[in-house]
This record gives structure tokens, sequence and C-alpha cells, in this order.
């Protein structure tokens, strides 16, 4: 488990955590969210004992991170993965890990063999891809079986079998009881593999929720329908309250009342009909309606022409 308490920290004039609280529970697979210089990172760095928090605590099992008596075997992280001596092989990479952590060379081939890393294990790191030291910085932060793992952009570089093979193992690492804390830019991925959200924006907790809920707490009172008899629906639907758009698709989407009473006047009404579906926004969707003040740097959707005053 990890705890958060008042988490607070500044470099100089900028405050990068902003007495953030919250607790990352084991057993399912907590997301952390946030836009670029919300903090995330700085978070998982306070976490972990890179750096000391201005004010406020943080906690891995009961303990700072400083005082654990066997730190890799109680938390594995990934924060970057090229953080890797580029002249050694992936092999004595994890080989010179377990050995001054008393881990058993054993552990160092069953990593190998669980990242997919066997053909290029005996090969230089410098020579790896993106997605090959991602494979590594996992098999790291596995290698002593730690109960929490803490994964910073672990799917950065993986192919579509690479992201399939880790949601797998994270969700499988919950399963057993551990603590799997791991942030994303990727919200479709994230929406498969997350249970839990934790979002921040300008070091500032915004939600602290399941996934489901947050998706939940975005989404519009939004239902479609489809009908041979649309405009006739839309008669005794649309009022002050109720408005119905029709789509590209020829449905329509009707926000202002629910499913069950839309249901309930075609039936009365005799009719019918062909989908009548509450309409839910993404992940994605719910996260940019969310942290949209907290973006520190907006992008422009057109492109000015040349020549244009800047």
């Amino acid at each position: 488990m990890i705890e958060a308490a008042h988490l607070t920290k500044h470099y100089g004039d900028k405050r990068a955590v902003d007495d953030l609280s919250f607790v990352v529970k084991p057993g399912i697979v907590t997301g952390f969210l946030g836009p670029n210089g919300s903090g995330k990172s700085t978070t998982m760095r306070l976490i972990l004992g890179l750096d000391r928090p201005t004010s406020g605590s943080v906690t891995v099992n009961g303990k700072a991170y400083r005082d654990l008596p066997a730190p890799l075997h109680e938390v594995g992280a990934l924060l970057e993965a090229r953080a890797v001596h580029t002249g050694r092989s992936a092999y004595n990479h994890l080989l010179a890990l377990a050995q001054t952590h008393g881990v058993p060379r054993r552990r160092v081939d069953e990593l190998i063999d669980l990242v997919g890393l066997q053909e290029v294990a005996r090969k230089r790191v410098g020579g790896f891809s993106l997605g090959m030291g991602q494979r590594l910085g996992i098999a790291a932060a596995l290698l002593a079986d730690p109960s929490t793992l803490i994964l910073d952009e672990p799917v950065n570089g993986l192919d579509p079998e690479g992201i399939h093979w880790i949601r797998t193992l994270l969700r499988g690492l919950a399963a057993e009881g551990r603590t799997v804390f791991v942030s994303s830019h990727l919200m479709s991925e994230m929406a498969l593999t997350a249970d839990h959200l934790i979002v921040i924006g300008r070091g500032r907790l915004i939600a602290d929720m399941s996934v489901d809920a947050f998706v939940r707490s975005a989404s519009k009172n939004t239902v479609r329908v489809r009908s041979p008899q649309l405009e006739q629906l839309r008669a005794l639907i649309v009022s002050a309250d109720v408005t119905a758009e029709q789509v590209a698709d020829g449905a329509l989407e009707v926000t202002g009342v629910n499913a069950e009473k839309i249901g309930e006047l075609a039936a009365a009404n005799s009719i019918v009909l062909h989908e009548l579906s509450p309409v839910q926004a993404s992940l994605e969707e719910a996260f940019m309606d969310l942290t949209r003040d907290d973006v520190e740097y907006h992008a422009h959707t057109g492109l000015a022409p040349m020549g244009a005053a800047s």
C-alpha cells in the first residue's frame, strides 16, 4: 500500500506537488493520470525517496522508502527505462542487481523468459529499441518479487503484442494481491488496464475514484435512439428540457431524459425501436473534460499560413 498525506514539493518558486493526499490499495491496478506538467513524475520520485518533500509525507507499506530494510524486495519501480549501463548485456544488468540484493541467479533466467528477451539477453543494452528497453526495465522492477510496483509509462515503445502482454501481466500481479501503481498517457489502454484512478492537475488532486465512476462523472444524460418512426418519436420527446439531435448515421441522440422513459413513451405510442442505448463518454473524453483547466500547455488545432504574422 502507498499512502501520501499532504504531500507538497517546491522547486524554487514552482509548486510541483500541492497538498496531495491519496492511498493506493493492493489487489487492484491504480492508474495515475494527469496532463503534462501535472506533477506525476515528481510524485513518483517522492514515493521512491529520489526527492524529499517540502512538507507532508509518503509511505510504502507503512514506512518511508528510505527506511525499508530491503527496498527492492518490497518495491519494484520503472521510472526511466534507459537508466541502464549501455555497455552491459540485459542478462548482466539483471544479474548485477540480483547479486547485490540477494536474489538467486535462476530468477534472472525466469525474468528474461517472462519479458520475452531470450533472443537478446546477451546483447548490449545500448543497441536495444525503446520497447526492448521497457521490457528490461519491467524485468528489473519484478526481479526481487516485490509486493508493490510503481511504473511510469511502461507501455511506451511497445508494439500491440507487448501492450497486450503488459496489460495481462499487471492485472495478474494485482490479482495476486500486489499494489500496482501505473501512469500512462494512453487513455484507451488505461481504460482496459486500471480499476481505479488517481488524477492530478498542477500538482493537486482532481479525482480519486473507480474508472467506471470517473467516466460516469463526465457522461451526459444522453441516449442514442434508432427507429423507423424517428420523427414521430422526436415530436413526442422534445421539450424545453429535452433535446434530440440527428447524427450522421441517422440515429437520434436525446439529451435530458433517460432510456427507460424513452422506451416507455415509445411503447405507449406503438413506436418500434431498433436501438435504445445510453451514450457513455470514453475515458479519454472524461479525462479531457475534467482536466481542461489544468493543462499547462495548450496546442492549437489550426496551422497558420506561411508568412503570417507571429
